[in-house]
């Protein structure tokens, strides 16, 4: 093989390598995830019920005031089965919120009609406060949210039901009630914020 033949087998090869021999990109944080809250944006995925005062301040959808005493939620548009879901959220020290997941009825949301992983540090029994599920797993010592950028990682998976909260494991417990529904977040007192809530298929 000559000199310019050489050379010339040489690029051709550096050429394909470019294309096809580079090293894998390591694959997005949020691959596989869908985004229903970003900071101000994400009022297209929810629907409002009850009549707290929910809008956008700040970087994040916030509720901090309703006239009447029944509980305000946003629903989602969307019903969901098994899932991972983050939520990244600001409790005041009196707030009184949660998420509640595969709701049966969206006209009557409760903590008996859905799972609820509370955010609710000074509820009057702090078993079922902020980290519990309501009526189904309780925590103890019951951790405080109040104040603080706080993040939940909660899982189900046919009846198991796993929450973290600022990644401690806070609850967890297998249960066949609710097998489907859309997913609420809730605002009953103080003031609750939500910057960031996504959702992945399992």
């Amino acid at each position: 093989m000559n000199l310019r033949t050489l050379m010339h087998a040489i690029a051709l090869l550096t050429a394909v390598c470019g294309f096809g021999c580079a090293a894998p990109t390591a694959s997005r944080p949020d691959a596989g995830w869908t985004t229903l809250i970003e900071g101000p944006a994400g009022f297209e995925h929810w629907n409002v019920v009850g009549d707290a005062n929910w809008r956008s301040v700040d970087g994040a959808i916030q509720a901090d005031h309703k006239a009447n005493p029944a509980s305000s939620f946003l629903m989602t548009k969307r019903v969901f089965d098994d899932f991972q879901l983050r939520v990244e959220f600001w409790a005041s020290t009196d707030a009184n919120s949660g998420v509640y997941m595969r709701c049966q009825n969206v006209f009557n949301v409760t903590d008996r009609t859905c799972y609820e992983a509370n955010i609710f540090d000074q509820r009057p029994d702090p078993k079922y406060g902020t980290g519990a599920v309501v009526h189904l797993a309780a925590v103890a010592p019951m951790p405080k949210a109040g104040g603080q950028w706080n993040t939940y990682d909660i899982t189900l998976k046919g009846g198991q039901i796993t929450v973290l909260l600022n990644g401690v494991r806070t609850a967890e417990l297998v249960d066949g009630q609710f097998a489907s529904g859309p997913i609420g977040l809730q605002y009953a007192a103080g003031t609750i914020k939500f910057r960031k809530v996504q959702i992945r298929s399992l």
